[in-house]
């Protein structure tokens, strides 16, 4: 299995991007972030090269819901490191409502970050790994994209089964080029998109979560949840149970 050095991360200010740029800079990879927040970006720039002065690490602005900007975005990182490795389509939005409690914009601004970006994401790396004819595209989707969800999860959960899906139909495609493609279901991990969620089970904190996502990513599997326990036998049982017993699990 090739190194993947040169790794484009998007949402890459907070949470799980920020986590995974940490860890894969302690591994001497460089770094492409990408994300709305600039300030946040330039201080993870200078705290990654102060750490470890032997890599790369390159920061753009980028709101993924600006499409024209991600593959200009894209295609500037690819030119400025010679080629990307590794592009981790991570950027999300977790902030739907109950269908039908008039919060539609909230609903669809979920929907469109989640999915329509997630969309324009995986088009502007797939040009440039289509280029190369070598590349791994990495989707972070959710263990909650196993069934349909409840509530709040509704617009969530069929976002993210929907970015699973696409990754999936790439993988038919690709299935026997150099081109490697993983579907990641993160579980209950702890991070800005979720910080005001109490109560909930088997969270972990996000360092721990980040660890399980970088050695999952690190293997190229073509699936899997994260972290392993319990969210594999979870993701299991959410695909087979009747949908009255799911409803209560999560």
């Amino acid at each position: 299995m090739p190194t993947r050095q040169n790794i484009l991360i998007t949402g890459a200010s907070s949470g799980l991007g920020e986590g995974m740029a940490r860890l894969f800079a302690a591994m001497g990879r460089n770094l492409a972030l990408c994300a709305r927040r600039v300030e946040k970006l330039e201080a993870l720039k200078k705290e990654l090269e102060d750490k470890h002065p032997d890599i790369q690490v390159l920061i753009k602005p980028l709101d993924v819901n600006d499409y024209d900007q991600v593959f200009a975005v894209f295609d500037a990182f690819r030119t400025e490191m010679n080629g990307i490795d590794r592009i981790i389509v991570n950027a999300g939005l977790g902030k739907g409502q109950p269908l039908g409690t008039g919060y539609f914009y909230a609903n669809r601004q979920t929907a469109e970050t989640n999915f329509v970006a997630a969309l324009a994401q995986c088009e502007a790396a797939m040009e440039i790994f289509r280029a190369q004819n070598a590349g791994h595209l990495v989707m972070i989707s959710s263990i909650s994209a196993m069934r349909g969800m409840k509530k709040n999860l509704t617009t969530y959960a069929a976002t993210k089964a929907g970015v699973a899906a696409l990754a999936e139909g790439l993988q038919v495609e690709l299935m026997d080029s150099p081109i490697q493609v993983s579907i990641i279901y993160p579980g209950f991990i702890r991070s800005e998109i979720n910080e005001k969620v109490k109560n909930t089970p088997f969270m972990v904190d996000t360092e721990t979560g980040c660890k399980a996502l970088v050695k999952a990513i690190e293997k190229e599997p073509a699936k899997a949840s994260v972290p392993p326990w319990p969210w594999t036998v979870m993701g299991f049982a959410m695909r087979h149970l009747p949908l009255k017993v799911v409803g209560k699990m999560m």
